[in-house]
């Protein structure tokens, strides 16, 4: 019987948690303020800012070590200054799955938001209510289960990432694996039966993820915004 380390697991978890949180508001703000651009602009930016989504993960692997790297421009600084490395860490992952899992947090955010009825945003600027108030309780509701749907789908992604974490993090055991570090590993060493372990703990989670997308979308496409109208009347009866 083999018995796993099941650091690769808790690394992996605390990465894509770390980083999904990151993406979370970055993409959710990018997203809300690219959307008012116009419209040369915002598909120059789209173009910016999706393109680690298409690049290879090495790619993405090999800019982010030339630029954190002890002789990049950002690691160098950090190490000169600070002391420490920002590469061959486990914190080191944070940056490469941010950099891969922001791309798919914001594209999946602006389709939300590009659904959204502005309508409701007008009626609720009538009533004198704030940029503020307006997105956290008549925008972000109405956009719940596509914000949601991102959310889950970068952290899912931040999970299995492996290109370009183990460009940045390489893989030092019970210090920097990751699941998908580990399995490749496993199968250098020829240790097919512990690799299958941790395939089957991928799979897992990805079914589990997949499960949550598919609830979230069969929720997206029913009728909203009863919510928000309430809202927005209670705004009005106050006024």
């Amino acid at each position: 019987m083999i018995l796993l380390d099941w650091f690769p697991l808790y690394n992996s978890l605390r990465i894509a948690g770390i980083s999904t949180f990151i993406t979370f508001f970055s993409g959710i703000c990018a997203a809300y303020y690219i959307s008012k651009l116009p419209k040369f602009i915002k598909g120059v930016l789209d173009c910016v800012l999706t393109l680690p989504m298409v690049l290879p993960p090495t790619v993405v692997g090999f800019f982010l070590l030339k630029t954190i790297g002890p002789l990049g421009p950002v690691g160098s600084v950090v190490l000169e200054f600070f002391g420490f490395k920002l590469t061959m860490t486990w914190y080191s992952a944070i940056f490469a799955t941010g950099v891969v899992t922001f791309p798919l947090m914001y594209r999946t955010v602006r389709g939300a938001f590009d659904g959204f009825d502005h309508n409701l945003t007008y009626s609720a600027q009538t009533l004198g209510l704030s940029n503020t108030y307006i997105f956290w309780r008549v925008m972000a509701p109405n956009c719940k289960d596509g914000i949601l749907a991102a959310t889950v789908l970068a952290f899912a992604r931040a999970i299995g990432e492996y290109g370009a974490t183990t460009m940045v993090t390489g893989y030092i055991p019970g210090r920097t694996a990751t699941i998908s570090t580990t399995v490749y590993q496993l199968w250098r060493e020829g240790n097919d039966a512990a690799a299958y372990k941790w395939v089957f703990v991928n799979l897992v989670i990805s079914f589990v993820v997949l499960v949550a997308v598919n609830m979230l979308e069969n929720s997206y496409r029913q009728p909203k915004g009863k919510a928000v109208n309430h809202t927005l009347s209670e705004e009005f009866e106050r006024r």
